[in-house]
């Protein structure tokens, strides 16, 4: 966790989204680095931390970890929910922690005039960028790929129990399945697209990344 997820949503995710007091901010997936992204905003204190995702049990771990709002996206009409929540403006941040062309255009469609795009995720295929409504609006979107330079100041916080990045209710052999199916359901991607096995990682082996820190701890 502290040698890449961890850091990659502080570093892609917070620094690169430019997260400042006062703020608004949205998470565009609730998996391990959305959730990592989720915890280490808090240390610039924004407003509003919205976490957007298609599964109701990863949104309520995200209210757990201290996000102020969730959107489930599985109607389509995540733009219009958050647009409501921000009063029309949008957001100061949104943050791309998928990797999907979808997920890429929702932060696009969300961020206000002056905010930034950060991505996060991982992507295997192109993304259309429609410039064509976005030229004139100021916003900044940024990349990066982790290097790992914040991960001694992320330890000290987890050893101070400044951030808890863990949950409570996990065994190792809750761990042990949810790790085989990760590993069935990535074998699968080469085949089939990780677009269509989302839905599959959002419910199996993706519990078993953010829980990992649990299970290190159980397990000891």
């Amino acid at each position: 966790m502290l040698s890449d997820i961890l850091p990659t949503g502080f570093e892609c995710g917070v620094l690169n989204g430019k997260i400042s007091p006062g703020s608004t901010v949205a998470i565009v997936g609730a998996g391990p680095v959305g959730l990592a992204t989720l915890l280490t905003a808090q240390f610039y204190s924004p407003a509003e931390i919205i976490l957007i995702d298609l599964d109701d049990r990863r949104l309520a771990i995200a209210r757990q970890f201290g996000a102020t709002q969730t959107v489930n996206s599985a109607d389509g009409r995540a733009v219009e929910k958050v647009r409501a929540l921000t009063g029309g403006e949008g957001v100061d941040a949104a943050v791309e922690a998928v990797g999907l062309p979808a997920t890429f255009k929702l932060c696009t469609d969300i961020v206000s005039p002056g905010g930034v795009v950060a991505n996060a995720g991982v992507h295997g295929v192109k993304v259309d960028l429609h410039l064509e409504r976005l030229w004139s609006q100021n916003i900044s979107i940024t990349t990066r790929l982790v290097d790992t330079v914040s991960t001694p100041m992320l330890l000290r916080t987890v050893v101070s129990h400044r951030i808890e990045p863990k949950l409570s209710d996990y065994t190792p052999l809750q761990a042990r399945r949810d790790h085989k199916r990760l590993r069935h359901v990535l074998a699968r991607g080469g085949d089939r697209g990780l677009e269509g096995d989302h839905r599959d990682i959002t419910q199996g082996g993706g519990q078993w990344c953010r829980r990992a820190e649990d299970f290190s701890r159980k397990s000891t």
